[in-house]
């Protein structure tokens, strides 16, 4: 009723008119045809959340593994910096991006201390949210704050379960701690970085809080796709269901296409023990 309901309300709505107050109108493929020839923001807007994911996400995974290294280690204290780590999953995402926003501004921290360096190389405070050449690259840096957090929490998790005598075995073998962590920790965390690697592609294309309260030129810069697809279906009144449920559908196929290549390609670089 909640779950299968809705997904076949929303697939059938995607070929209707519908503005929730007057009965749906059959209009056949007008909507997918609309958004993928005509709509001016759906292409940016796709753009910017491909490339938002292509780089935030492999950012993050390796700076996730490398907390996780590090929390893993037996050291004096190492409950405290577990729990320290772990408190950016706590913050609620509109606390941290009204923080960055502010550490991003114009007249931000950021560009305080950069102040000297652009003085140097001759060029003014960027603003890395509304200018078009430095959007991404602000998002980006405003995402690698997760590296902190519940990604950080499961590799640590997959590398305590990568049994210690392995290490021994290497070692003895004279492997050096580049060579450990290549040939045995890399492929028994593979299951794990799968994991992760699944859950962030599907994460990074329903972003959606950045693009609510930073706002972006979505006709230049683009916005990411599900803030469009909020925008057609409840902001400014417009209450466009049927393009909205459209929208959506095609954001499922993108997500549907990248997980199964995904999955295709773990049989290369994904090892199980045994």
């Amino acid at each position: 009723i909640w779950t299968a309901y809705p997904i076949l309300s929303s697939l059938y709505y995607s070929f209707t008119t519908y503005n929730i107050f007057q009965p749906p109108k059959w209009i056949g493929l007008d909507n997918y045809v609309r958004i993928l020839t005509v709509d001016r923001s759906f292409w940016p807007s796709l753009r910017l959340t491909l490339l938002y994911g292509a780089i935030s996400l492999p950012l993050g995974l390796a700076g996730a593994l490398g907390v996780a290294l590090l929390l893993s280690r037996n050291i004096r204290g190492i409950g405290f910096w577990r729990t320290l780590y772990y408190i950016p999953a706590f913050i609620p995402p509109v606390a941290t991006i009204l923080l960055w926003r502010f550490m991003l501004g114009t007249d931000g921290l950021f560009n305080a201390i950069l102040t000297p360096v652009y003085n140097l190389i001759g060029i003014s405070r960027p603003s890395w949210f509304t200018d078009e050449r430095y959007a991404l690259a602000g998002l980006i840096i405003m995402s690698l704050w997760g590296v902190f957090g519940a990604n950080a929490v499961i590799l640590m998790a997959g590398i305590k379960n990568i049994p210690r005598d392995l290490y021994e075995a290497a070692g003895l073998d004279g492997a050096g701690t580049w060579s450990k962590f290549r040939n045995v920790t890399i492929p028994l965390l593979s299951p794990t970085l799968f994991y992760t690697l699944i859950l962030g592609i599907i994460g990074a294309l329903k972003t959606f809080e950045p693009g609510i309260f930073i706002k972006l030129n979505s006709l230049t810069t683009g916005t990411f796709l599900q803030v469009l697809v909020y925008s057609n279906a409840f902001a400014g009144g417009n209450s466009r269901m049927g393009y909205a449920s459209a929208m959506s559908w095609i954001m499922l196929l993108i997500t549907l296409v990248l997980t199964l290549i995904t999955f295709r390609s773990s049989a290369a670089w994904v090892f199980y023990e045994g």
